[in-house]
């Protein structure tokens, strides 16, 4: 064992935690060399897939047309989660068929960056609506609504209180696991300061206390405990959040960003293990100011459901990692917007004006729907929203002109559109909580037949293009007239050469198993 143990070791360190790009090598020989190691499945071909999968997403029942007049509120939670496009994209690269309920369109369009105006000084967000002509159903608009938060200077930015809770148990072995969960970690330990305070929480069949407390500035010393980490046994994955929390709250900044960072394939197999259970505990932990975000790792044992529910919880966001690069854009380039709230339960209501409105449909946000009455009760809980971060929503919806038909008849008591012709089609209402604070403060946007035009934007059509790639992932009954070409045809009248997550996405669409 103790031959095999040094094996495992210098495995683990060959992978060395750098921050320089991949070498490009498979990983394939060498994780199945281990795997025979120590009597763990092989991989059964070369796409990455492993003989066993056990991914679990929960069932997504997609939104429906809406009545304007029986209901003319839709209400939801932001999410700035992107989990669900990089998982997706694994899956498509490697070949494999992409389970429906793995897709959530409003992680799709919210993986991009879109060009929204810089915030007023006097609000913590700017506000944009635009509505065109749907270009997959000719008989409904298209309504984008995207928020863009205020930003700051990453120099002056309040220090942060970070733990890295780390999974390193059995099933994180693999070369696109642990060993990928240790480049992404050092990425971020080079965005870190002085001020900033690290610790390095580990669990497997338990929890270890790797580092505690350490000054950002000591990078050699956070480095080297990231390089000592390696995998093996079950997954007390309950018995370690309870630990981070602890470190946490002993090391709190008042005024700071104090978080939890988890890292795993979301395999809780010991201790608390339920979703109910685990939301509880993270739902207790964020009234006391220390907030926890999740990065999903390797393929074949992913809990999406538990992970999101981990991060939606616990006020913080969900990423998946599938490369490198994509470690780099979650902890590097989009650090502030993930890891810097600067707004808290942030809702947002749209109400439809049945003068102009027959019907609407919210694309994506299943998971994020709320009552109406929701959106002004300040006990319930929403999304949060990073410095610099943008969020995007899109609805299809059918004016007074449009041949759909929307049943309201069983009303016997209904608001009529008389007086109501006021120009306005709809408004946007926005609510949120500053990072600490308790009270929501209300934004209210009314919205004229003005937004609408019949040339589309860039990134209302990339937006468009995004969307139509996730309904035919997902087989949507209210895909109508997309298809492949539909969706390139959208893309190539965007200018999307210098974003290369934008031109990555056209490869996407070309490569992906489209019905």
């Amino acid at each position: 064992m103790k031959h095999r143990s040094l094996m495992l070791t210098a495995a683990l360190l060959s992978a060395a935690v750098t921050l320089a790009s991949c070498t490009g090598k498979s990983g394939y020989y060498a994780e199945n060399n281990m795997a025979a190691m120590y009597d763990m499945p092989e991989r059964t071909d070369m796409q990455g897939a492993p003989e066993f999968n056990t991914e679990e997403y929960d069932t997504i029942t997609e939104n429906t047309f809406m009545s304007a007049v029986s209901d003319p509120l839709s209400t939801f939670s932001i999410d700035v989660d992107t989990a669900s496009y990089s998982n997706v994209r694994r899956m498509i690269n490697n070949g494999q068929t992409v389970p429906r309920d793995a897709v959530r369109i409003e992680e799709f369009i919210n993986y991009f960056s879109y060009s929204y105006p810089e915030p007023k000084a006097d609000e913590p967000f700017s506000v944009t609506t635009e509505i065109t002509d749907c270009p997959w159903n000719e008989d409904t608009k298209l309504m984008r609504v995207g928020l863009r938060s205020i930003d700051i200077d990453l120099s002056q930015r309040q220090p942060m209180n970070l733990v890295f809770l780390i999974d390193v148990s059995g099933s994180m072995y693999r070369e696109d696991k642990l060993p990928l969960v240790q480049k992404a970690f050092s990425i971020l330990t080079d965005q870190l300061t002085p001020q900033d305070r690290i610790s390095i929480v580990t669990y497997a069949d338990g929890d270890s206390v790797v580092l505690e407390g350490s000054d950002g500035s000591e990078r050699q010393k956070i480095l080297e405990a990231i390089r000592s980490l390696k995998a093996g046994g079950s997954t007390a994955g309950s018995k370690g959040i309870q630990r981070a929390y602890e470190i946490a709250e002993k090391y709190f900044i008042q005024g700071g960003n104090n978080r939890i960072i988890l890292a795993t394939d979301g395999d809780l197999n010991v201790g608390i293990t339920s979703q109910s259970e685990l939301k509880a505990l993270v739902e207790k932990k964020r009234e006391g100011g220390v907030f926890l975000s999740v990065l999903g790792f390797g393929t074949g044992n992913i809990k999406d459901n538990k992970m999101e529910t981990l991060a939606d919880n616990g006020n913080g966001v969900y990423s998946y990692i599938d490369s490198e690069r994509e470690a780099r854009k979650v902890l590097c380039e989009e650090m502030t917007g993930n890891f810097i709230t600067v707004a808290k339960d942030v809702k947002i209501q749209v109400e439809f004006n049945p003068a102009y409105i027959k019907g609407y449909r919210l694309i994506g946000y299943e998971n994020r729907v709320m009552s109406a009455e929701d959106f002004s009760d300040d006990r319930k809980d929403a999304g949060e929203i990073g410095a610099g971060h943008s969020v995007t929503a899109l609805y299809e919806i059918a004016d007074k002109d449009s041949k759909m038909t929307f049943a309201s008849s069983e009303l016997k008591y209904s608001d009529t559109p008389q007086g109501k012709e006021n120009g306005e089609l709809l408004t946007v209402s926005v609510r949120c909580k500053k990072p600490d604070g308790d009270e929501s403060r209300l934004y209210t946007y009314p919205v004229t037949g003005q937004a609408y035009s019949p040339a589309m934007s860039e990134d209302m059509s990339f937006a468009a293009a995004v969307a139509e790639f996730g309904m035919l992932l997902r087989e949507s009954n209210y895909k109508g007239n997309s298809t492949r070409d539909s969706i390139l045809s959208l893309v190539s009248d965007c200018n999307i050469a210098d974003d290369e997550y934008k031109t990555e996405f056209v490869q996407l669409v070309k490569a992906a198993k489209l019905p």
